[in-house]
């Protein structure tokens, strides 16, 4: 299954002499696919931050979810500003997924969720949060207009 998350990563930028979107594309023979030939999907980043008062840095910070099988993807550090981060690409669309950020491989609050589900099923259990209503994992709106 790991071998399937490269899909998700972008590692890095188009070249400055690809186009954005392909000719085929625009010209309407590929509505339903994006230029790589995959079913469309959207990207998002994902970010975490220690919070206030904190100052031991974490070994890992990972994002886990049923956008990646409930497999973990790791967030990288940016010293820059401070941030831990990724950006997923292929999100499957029109549907609310759900997902944990996990911080040494334990739940930790995302302050940049969508909102808060009951957990479903042995993943979302194995990764949820109790809050003051119960446990709860995360949950993203993959929505399109």
């Amino acid at each position: 299954m790991l071998e399937h998350l490269g899909d998700f990563l972008c590692l890095k930028a188009p070249r400055k002499s690809e186009p954005l979107v392909p000719e085929s594309f625009l010209n309407g023979s590929s509505v339903r696919k994006n230029f790589l030939g995959r079913k469309q999907g959207f990207s998002k980043v994902f970010r975490w931050r220690l919070p206030d008062g904190q100052t031991c840095e974490p070994a890992s910070v990972e994002v886990v979810g049923s956008f990646t099988n409930w497999q973990k993807v790791p967030l990288a550090h940016d010293n820059v500003h401070d941030v831990w981060q990724i950006m997923l690409n292929d999100i499957r669309i029109n549907r609310t997924h759900r997902y944990m950020i996990l911080v040494d491989g334990q739940p930790a609050y995302d302050r940049y969720n969508d909102g808060l589900a009951l957990p479903q099923g042995p993943e979302e259990e194995q990764y949820q949060i109790m809050t003051d209503k119960g446990p709860r994992v995360f949950i993203l709106f993959a929505q399109t207009k």
